[in-house]
């Protein structure tokens, strides 16, 4: 048996099956061991020649060709039944496969009997998300927020499939990877995540025509989020579990239409028609403790939603869109050739002033400033104010678009800031490795800008790491063997923070980095400083490179 068999539903992919096919060809898990599975529905271009081009000249591909069914839901159904591989990963067209993916996600599979392993994302359609933060081995829905990563371009043991019966609806359906996906795992006993080597790169279409991408009618869409809605339930009992998992699709898909920027863009029938259909599902598929578990700002909406209050669900929405996140850096320090960094963020309510909480006889209610004036909203008690409550801070590799999550201690509480007023933060550390960061790999030559995420009673905000005044003089280092040069500094227009870092065994290149994008002027010393104390053959090549780079044309 082979070990994995990736299936590809194709539909009118032109050119853009030279794009992915070479990812998919090349895969270091070796030709033998997998098979790739184009199954073509009905194109009508030259993609079926393309298709049985590639198969005439590759032993390991195979295609499919069938009648249109208008949906990748088919194809992919078909393509499992005549997989012959262990495992199944599913690729769309559009999409790539990294070198190595194959091989690796087998591995984690075939290490602890996976019935699902999800691989790293990155590409154009795909910011940083928490689940890769690490490698799991061994979890499930009931232990990780699964239901956070919904698209099936995942691994799947193909026999756990078939047994439970898990197929893709067929036919135009709306919503259809998050059926499969809700059906797939409130099933599976072991899920593995691979997060240290990004596996599937998801791009999205330069004229934006992606598979599935069509409009459709609110009907259908909430229509079809009823199907997920109804998989999550018969796959598990009533209770604490079950609201779990149904507080994704209420938190995203039911609350989005009755939250900015949505809800101030719609007006007059079109918004009354979207929030009666939500409120509507809301009120007869979500139990009351779907949206008791939510924090405090989201389970607000979702009682003004409830309670028929739209004219608040609008006003709060104006309010919560100039919500902003404030991190400050505390302190930053190189030790052992790892760069610690103290951070404390908060939110700002409109007007700039700390999102607070106010005490009242033994209760925390959320800030009356915020909500003055909001019907049904005032005195609205907050319970829990570090629920869901998270922080960390994300490194963004500019050129390759992946994002890595280092070491971190951050830590949601609450702080007094007297007269009964209270605010909640996230502070801590956070440990930034350049040898390690990437996946248990140096980080790569290149720009890495550093932000900050953070999660507090119900508002999300990613935001650049900027200068503080005073800012700190932290030097560059070089770290490991052979030798890679790593400089802190900040961009010019938007103060953020970043790390040049060079190639291994060239501690003169990174100079060329800094000091074009840079006019920040003790950066610019310290880079000369380090070029003076250069061999003399790598101080000729760095002011060659130096003085080519620098915008003022100066002289190290």
């Amino acid at each position: 048996m082979l070990k994995v068999s990736i299936v590809v539903p194709v539909y009118n992919a032109g050119p853009y099956i030279d794009r992915c096919s070479p990812s998919l060809l090349n895969q270091s898990l070796g030709r033998d061991a997998y098979e790739i599975l184009y199954v073509d529905d009905g194109s009508t271009d030259d993609t079926p020649g393309r298709l049985d081009a590639l198969a005439a000249r590759h032993p390991h591909v195979r295609v499919i060709h069938q009648e249109n069914s208008g949906w990748p839901g088919k194809p992919r159904n078909v393509g499992v039944r005549a997989a012959r591989g262990e495992y199944v990963q599913f690729v769309d067209q559009d999409d790539e496969l990294t070198p190595e993916a194959l091989e690796r996600l087998h591995r984690l599979a075939a290490r602890n009997g996976s019935d699902i392993v999800l691989g790293k994302v990155t590409g154009t359609m795909q910011g940083p998300s928490v689940l890769f933060r690490r490698t799991v081995e061994r979890c499930t829905a009931a232990d990780t927020p699964l239901f956070e990563s919904l698209t099936p371009h995942k691994m799947f043991r193909r026999r756990f499939l078939l047994d439970h019966g898990i197929e893709f609806p067929e036919g135009r359906v709306r919503l259809e990877d998050q059926l499969f996906m809700a059906r797939a795992y409130v099933r599976a006993k072991t899920v593995s995540i691979l997060g240290d080597y990004p596996c599937y790169v998801w791009n999205r279409r330069e004229e934006g025509g992606n598979t599935s991408a069509s409009a459709t009618t609110p009907e259908i869409y909430y229509g079809h989020l009823r199907a997920v809605v109804d998989a999550i339930k018969e796959g598990t009992e009533p209770g604490p579990y079950q609201d779990q998992l149904l507080r994704r699709s209420y938190r995203v898909e039911l609350l989005r239409p009755v939250s900015e920027p949505r809800v101030l863009q719609r007006t007059g029938k079109a918004l009354d028609r979207y929030y009666t259909l939500v409120r509507d599902m809301a009120l007869e598929c979500f139990p009351p403790g779907v949206r008791d578990g939510l924090p405090a700002i989201s389970r607000l909406r979702g009682t003004l939603l409830e309670d028929g209050n739209l004219d608040s669900l609008v006003e709060l929405a104006r309010r919560v869109r100039h919500i902003k996140a404030r991190t400050t850096i505390d302190a930053m320090r190189w030790h052992d050739g790892r760069l610690h960094v103290t951070t404390t963020t908060t939110m700002l309510r409109p007007g700039g002033k700390p999102l607070t909480l106010h005490e009242l006889d033994g209760r925390l209610l959320l800030d009356p400033d915020l909500l003055d004036g909001i019907k049904g909203a005032q005195y609205w008690e907050v319970p829990d104010p570090l629920n869901l409550a998270r922080g960390e801070l994300l490194v963004h590799d500019t050129a390759r678009n992946q994002w890595w999550f280092p070491d971190t201690d951050l830590t949601p509480r609450t702080r007094s800031l007297g007269n009964s007023r209270h605010q909640v933060v996230v502070s801590g550390t956070t440990v930034i490795d350049p040898l390690t960061l990437a996946g248990g790999r140096p980080m790569p030559p290149g720009t890495h800008q550093i932000f900050a995420y953070t999660q507090l009673l119900g508002v999300g905000r990613r935001t650049r790491l900027t200068r503080p005044t005073p800012h700190p003089q932290l030097p560059p280092v070089t770290v490991g063997t052979p030798a890679r040069l790593v400089i802190p500094t900040w961009t010019v227009r938007e103060a953020q923070f970043r790390l040049a870092v060079g190639p291994a065994g060239n501690t003169a290149l990174p100079h060329r980095i800094i000091l074009r994008t840079t006019t920040f002027p003790e950066v610019r010393r310290t880079a000369r400083t380090l070029i003076g104390r250069l061999p003399p053959s790598l101080r000729t090549q760095a002011r060659s490179l130096a003085r080519r780079a620098d915008p003022w044309k100066g002289r190290p």
